[in-house]
């Protein structure tokens, strides 16, 4: 404001010693003294009628959570992030160059202005390999902002469409990092994409926050939102899942029998109930595991011999 003032005050002070310096109106202009002045009143009245207008060409407003970034003839001269109504050297540029959209093959002008706001990028479903070599389905989801708006505009042609490539990529190489589930023969506790989504999704975030860091981009947050076996070994790999959980229950089942096989024997031997000898307790012990360990359950049958016969 104090600049357009001194411009005004200028240009009167032009206007008035022009005026000054001419002759009057019945004689030429005879001397150097009244040409200087047609061209101070010339130069003062075009000034003041231009002048004002360019000086307002500087205003513009920056909304909360945005930044405009200063370009003077190609040379970056900072960034404004404050927000309300601010004045600059109205010969900035108001674009940062212009980029190719990947859509529609058109150039696109960059606007100098930069939202600060955090986005959020939902990725497409990627068909990948695991670790194993097992193909499966997986998506992400992440959380970016703009950190740092010169590298935004200046280091990479098309932020945007960068967050977008690079989040596929590091999706897909953190994918070919993990097994899906713990595979026969792998060590116990190694980390697997079903089974670790706190360690898989931090592990994306530093991938993510490496990669992102030339466009001055920080990752508030990246989850993974799918994860399934192709549809090609889905059937399979689920046969394989019910097949673990069936002998996992049948292994509880019998350790549980045999347990009470073991405390009913033990209890009968110190309580003296009967005694009994080796080929009893045999029979006894297949007995006991059948009723135990059997699907269905137990018929009762009615000895009226012996338990020899």
């Amino acid at each position: 404001m104090l600049l357009t003032f001194v411009l005004a005050a200028a240009c009167v002070a032009c206007i008035v010693a022009g005026a000054t310096m001419l002759p009057p109106e019945d004689m030429p202009l005879a001397t150097p003294a009244h040409t200087m002045g047609v061209v101070l009143l010339v130069v003062g009245i075009v000034v003041l009628c231009v002048g004002p207008l360019l000086m307002l060409m500087g205003f513009f407003t920056i909304q909360p959570n945005q930044a405009r970034v200063l370009i003077l003839f190609g040379d970056y001269k900072g960034t404004v992030r404050d927000e309300g109504f601010h004045w600059a050297n109205p010969f900035y540029s108001r674009s940062a160059g212009s980029t190719v959209d990947a859509r529609t093959g058109k150039s696109t002008p960059l606007s100098t202005k930069v939202s600060l706001r955090a986005r959020t990028y939902n990725g497409e479903h990627l068909k990948v390999n695991d670790k194993c070599g097992n193909p499966i389905e997986i998506a992400d989801v992440i959380v970016w902002r703009v950190e740092n708006t010169a590298k935004a505009l200046f280091d990479v042609d098309d932020y945007n469409s960068y967050v977008h490539t690079q989040s596929e990529t590091a999706l897909r190489h953190v994918a070919t990092t993990y097994a899906y589930d713990q595979m026969p023969g792998e060590p116990e506790g190694e980390i697997t994409l079903r089974s670790n989504i706190e360690e898989v999704s931090a592990a994306l975030k530093e991938e993510l926050a490496v990669r992102l860091e030339k466009a001055g981009v920080v990752i508030d947050d990246a989850r993974l939102t799918h994860l399934a076996y192709a549809p090609e070994i889905a059937q399979a790999m689920l046969r394989r899942q019910q097949a673990d959980a069936v002998i996992a229950a049948r292994e509880k089942i019998v350790q549980g029998a045999v347990g009470m096989v073991d405390m009913a024997l033990a209890e009968l031997s110190r309580k003296n109930v009967v005694d009994l000898d080796d080929e009893r307790k045999a029979a006894m012990v297949s007995n006991l595991m059948v009723v135990l360990c059997g699907e269905s359950d137990a018929q009762p049958v009615l000895n009226t011999g012996t338990l020899y016969q």
